[in-house]
């Protein structure tokens, strides 16, 4: 684990044990920490059965906790950001009494997992009971990506994930030379909104139109000579996800031979393709990735997450970050928040 790694562990997890130990007067058992991800490539594929490329952060969440006897379970989160209340009582789940999501929204993302929990399975099946949490108890349709990079990551890695098969390679992110910068744009989205469910529905749409499963199965050439049976808007949105899968995979093979260059105007090609086609960019993504792509040693950048606000991420020379970092503050209307990682461990048990 990295030195800043672990700094950022150990602050989240003391400001933790003290919550614990103010509101149930003891300390906690057990401590689990699970990271932060940023995807590099691969954007709006994982619902449709693609192919993506995260990296696990130094960034992450930690919890701490205590069996109990009495049938009950008590959350408390200490995030800021969190809905009201921040407590929460309720029982063990039950076949006659489910647990169902509601107020507050933060807890609906723990509740969802303990009513879909297996007692056994593989990593790749806990991946997917977080996945069914995501969607029944806090109403987000996401893909797999965010789980498994979150229970499989490698410091010094990527991932590449195959989202139809589940099957996962690591590919080699070593070089000291190379830094990963994500940039927050502070323009705030929410992913439960109206566009994400559309994309999604449209996708599915354009498959059954090709008689395909899903666009996994679907190849430029087939998409281009279906284009009559779908709207203009549906086979652009397609067309975004068929080329990512192809991008994903040549970028995932330039970065195992070293070929920065080459991983960077991939990175390039997919913010256009998502700003042009998949339409899910904003005005402050695309000021962020230009001035980005302007500054000496970057590779490339581009949007990544969900799109409407949020984060960019640019893979750079590690002595050009701190230049590259005022380069972008300079060129942007608004106030960007920089943050440089190397690619972090999975989660893991921690010590108390």
């Amino acid at each position: 684990m990295a030195a800043s790694e672990q700094r950022q562990l150990g602050e989240l997890l003391a400001k933790a044990r003290r919550a614990f130990l103010e509101e149930f007067g003891a300390e906690p058992e057990l401590a689990v920490s699970a990271p932060g991800r940023v995807n590099l490539i691969g954007e709006h594929t994982d619902y449709n059965e693609g192919l993506v490329l995260p990296m696990a952060v130094e960034l992450g969440t930690v919890l701490v906790g205590s069996p109990r006897a009495d049938g009950l379970i008590s959350l408390l989160t200490t995030s800021e950001d969190a809905d009201e209340p921040r407590r929460l009582q309720f029982p063990l789940p039950t076949t006659q009494r489910p647990l169902e999501p509601g107020a507050p929204h933060w807890a609906n993302y723990v509740k969802g997992v303990i009513q879909h929990y297996p007692d056994s399975g593989t990593i790749a099946a806990r991946a997917q009971v977080c996945q069914r949490a995501e969607h029944s108890f806090a109403g987000v349709p996401c893909g797999i990506m965010d789980q498994l990079i979150a229970l499989l990551g490698q410091k010094g890695h990527a991932l590449l994930i195959d989202c139809r098969s589940l099957e996962t390679s690591l590919v080699p992110l070593l070089d000291p030379k190379l830094a990963v910068l994500i940039t927050n744009s502070n323009v705030r989205h929410s992913l439960g909104s109206s566009e994400y469910p559309l994309r999604r529905r449209q996708c599915e749409e354009v498959a059954r139109a090709l008689g395909k499963e899903s666009l996994r199965e679907v190849q430029l050439e087939e998409l281009e000579a279906g284009r009559e049976l779908m709207s203009g808007e549906a086979f652009r949105r397609a067309r975004h996800v068929v080329g990512e899968i192809q991008r994903t995979a040549r970028a995932a093979a330039a970065l195992s031979r070293g070929d920065y260059r080459a991983f960077g105007r991939l990175m390039v090609e997919s913010h256009h393709s998502l700003r042009d086609d998949y339409e899910v960019s904003c005005p402050e993504l695309d000021q962020l990735v230009e001035a980005a792509l302007s500054a000496p040693g970057v590779y490339g950048s581009r949007m990544t997450g969900g799109g409407f606000g949020g984060c960019t991420v640019t893979l750079l020379e590690a002595s050009a970050a701190s230049l590259v970092m005022q380069h972008i503050q300079g060129q942007y209307s608004g106030t960007a928040t920089f943050y440089l990682s190397q690619a972090a461990d999975g989660a893991q048990v921690l010590r108390l």
